[in-house]
């Protein structure tokens, strides 16, 4: 330290600052009272500071984006948990075998799609179908239940009904749906119906009524063809799916310090193991928002299946198949958990049986380099076969259907 006599005689007091850039240390010489760099390599010394101080600054801003995006993820949980969306189910008044609504009992219902599809069919010569005669569409597959759609000729009117025919069912299962059947005819002529119906004890539901046959025929029908629609979005399923491997009731209370509620189950959780694994879920339980304080955390707009799965591969288990690896993904994703979603991906590089074009639209959407380009290689090799060459190969390429997956 400089004496009172060494300043009054003015001395000039230098001291060394040592800066650490990777494995070289450089010796800086400051002015003391004016932090200037003297010496022989003050500007080159003066320029690597500055590049510290950028670099420094770019990890910064990099880290407080992060955690922008990670508290905006939060805010959307806690809005949907402080707004969960209800809808009401109408009451039912005519019936065939209690599971037909008559036509004036609709209700119109807006909610947030959990799991949605839209079945389509057109059913050719309409006008000649036999009267009582039931006349089906062909199944289709979603979420694991089979799908298909039936018209009917019945008291001079269009009887409309869709069945779903689950998989893999458990003794007792049931699918809470809300359903809109609509009919399409020219010149944007479109009948619409919804209702709110659980599967389980009827395996199909449809309106009685849907519209009378002889409007049908003069309206609707094009060039003696019927074009139909179904939109299903199911809410709620219990009984589907591959068995639990494990248990998160309360028989792991001891073990848990915070329960998740997904609708009407519950989920003990550790915090800790929680927020090891996601980002999103470190915020919620361990920063400060006020969900960090409570006992019970309620998660809305996911189906507990679905989470109940999720938790599972996140603790370790085998829990992945086809029918629920997209949703796995899809919370994996939102939770922001990357181990489920390495998990996702090695399943899908591996063990599933879906086609090219369903992995390839789940590697995009979630941004699974591996599996994207395992899919971009097999397209490839299924457009351009390798024996052909040539303008003849694009010719094969041109009316190849993958050909336009190729093209991002």
């Amino acid at each position: 330290m400089a004496t009172n006599e060494e300043v009054e005689q003015g001395v000039r007091i230098e001291q060394e600052h040592t800066v650490i850039i990777g494995n070289n240390q450089i010796i800086e010489t400051v002015t003391a009272g004016t932090g200037k760099v003297t010496g022989r390599d003050a500007a080159t010394n003066t320029d690597l500071l500055i590049e510290i101080r950028e670099e420094n600054q770019q990890k910064l801003d990099e880290l407080s984006n992060r955690l922008k995006s990670i508290e905006a993820s939060i805010s959307k949980i806690l809005k949907s948990n402080e707004d969960p969306q209800k809808s009401k189910a109408g009451s039912k008044k005519e019936s065939i075998d209690e599971s037909i609504a008559h036509s004036s009992n609709t209700v119109n219902v807006t909610s947030k799609t959990i799991k949605r599809f839209q079945l389509n069919h057109v059913f050719e010569d309409v006008a000649n179908f036999n009267e009582n005669e039931k006349y089906y569409s062909e199944w289709e597959e979603h979420y694991n239940v089979k799908w298909r759609m039936s018209v009917l000729h019945s008291n001079d009117h269009l009887l409309f009904l869709v069945y779903c025919d689950p998989i893999a069912p458990r003794d007792k299962w049931s699918i809470g749906t809300k359903l809109e059947f609509k009919v399409v005819g020219g010149n944007r002529k479109v009948i619409t119906r919804t209702w709110d119906f659980c599967y389980g004890t009827h395996r199909y539901f449809g309106f009685k009524k849907f519209q009378d046959w002889k409007e049908m025929k003069k309206f609707y029908l094009v060039d003696g063809n019927l074009t139909v629609e179904a939109s299903v979005t199911i809410v709620e399923t219990t009984g589907l799916g591959k068995e639990k491997i494990r248990v998160f009731d309360e028989s792991q209370k001891d073990v848990s310090d915070v329960i998740l509620v997904v609708r009407d189950t519950k989920f003990y959780v550790s915090k800790m193991f929680l927020a090891s694994q996601s980002s999103v879920f470190k915020a919620l339980l361990l920063g400060n928002f006020s969900e960090s304080k409570q006992s019970e955390v309620t998660l809305n707009g996911i189906d507990p299946d679905d989470f109940h799965y999720f938790l599972e591969v996140l603790y370790g288990e085998s829990a992945i198949d086809d029918s629920n690896v997209d949703d796995i993904a899809l919370l994996a994703d939102m939770y922001d958990t990357p181990m489920v979603l390495r998990r996702c991906e090695e399943f899908l590089l591996k063990e599933s049986k879906e086609t090219v074009e369903v992995k390839l639209e789940i590697a995009t959407q979630y941004n699974l380099e591996n599996l994207r380009e395992k899919c971009r290689s097999q397209i490839r090799a299924t457009v351009v076969p390798k024996n052909i060459s040539g303008p003849k190969n694009r010719k094969v390429t041109k009316k190849n259907p993958l050909r336009k997956l190729l093209c991002f």
